[in-house]
This record gives structure tokens, sequence and C-alpha cells, in this order.
């Protein structure tokens, strides 16, 4: 399967390791060390140019989208039958 971020990008299921709400996760030291890293290493992406509300950390590249944390957690759930 794979999970829809916004803009046309597409993301295999299996490679998304985490998907963290920007404003909680941006007050963190650690977290801002990693997001400099990546930035720096050239493995950021931003999917939009609006307001960032989500970081979808996968294998290879991170993901800066504007679609929430709640709402990409819902597309990743199974539908039930």
């Amino acid at each position: 399967m794979y999970l829809y971020l916004g803009s046309d990008v597409v993301v295999p299921e299996n490679e998304v390791m985490g998907i963290f709400d920007v404003e909680k996760v941006t007050v963190d030291r650690y977290m801002k060390d990693y997001l400099s890293y990546c930035q720096k290493n050239g493995k950021i992406y931003y999917v939009s140019l609006d307001m960032p509300k989500s970081i979808i950390v996968c294998e290879d590249t991170v993901y800066i989208s504007n679609v929430s944390c709640d709402t990409l957690k819902k597309r990743t759930q199974k539908p039930q039958s």
C-alpha cells in the first residue's frame, strides 16, 4: 500500500518509520539536530509550500507535509469490512 502525503506525493507505507506533529517535535533538541542533519545532507523534501503540519520519516527521506498527523495516520489504517 501507499501513503498519500499531499501534492501528488506518495510513499510506500512499508518505508514510513514515523509520522510526527511539527508543533510537538520541533521543540525537542534531538529532533532539531536530526532535521538539521537531514537538511545539510539533502534528505528533506517539502511536499508543499503551505504551513507544515507533519514530518514523515522514511528510510531515505524526511518529508515535510501540510497534511495533519491525524489525517495521515487515518490514511494508514485498513478499512473495516
